[in-house]
């Protein structure tokens, strides 16, 4: 048989356990207040938007590097085999929206 608990232990038992209660109450309150929510949203999306802008430069960091590697040399001079003919496709495709820009206003 247990134990028979007398009246301190009983009151002290249930002392602790509103104690125990209204700690819990006061973590439930703040984590349904409206400005806990407002904030713990804002985190998140500043978490998410924090981790595509990471994701985004990664990308473009790799593009900008592939890019670079096909236009120079291990030594970093430029690959003019590369160079030359990218500038002339550059050059013919301004000049053809030059073209089609003024032709299209007349």
């Amino acid at each position: 048989m247990s134990e028979a608990r007398t009246p301190a232990q009983i009151e002290a038992d249930i002392v602790r356990r509103r104690e125990q209660l209204a700690v819990t109450l006061d973590e439930i309150g703040m984590r349904v207040h409206p400005k806990t929510i407002i904030g713990d949203a804002k985190a998140k999306v500043a978490s998410t938007v924090d981790e595509t802008a990471g994701r985004a430069f990664v990308a473009v960091n790799r593009v900008v590097s592939d890019v670079k590697a096909r236009f120079t040399h291990e030594d970093g001079a430029p690959r003019l085999d590369r160079v030359v003919p990218a500038a002339l496709v550059v050059v013919a495709v301004v000049g053809l929206l030059a073209v089609s820009s003024r032709k299209g206003r007349a």
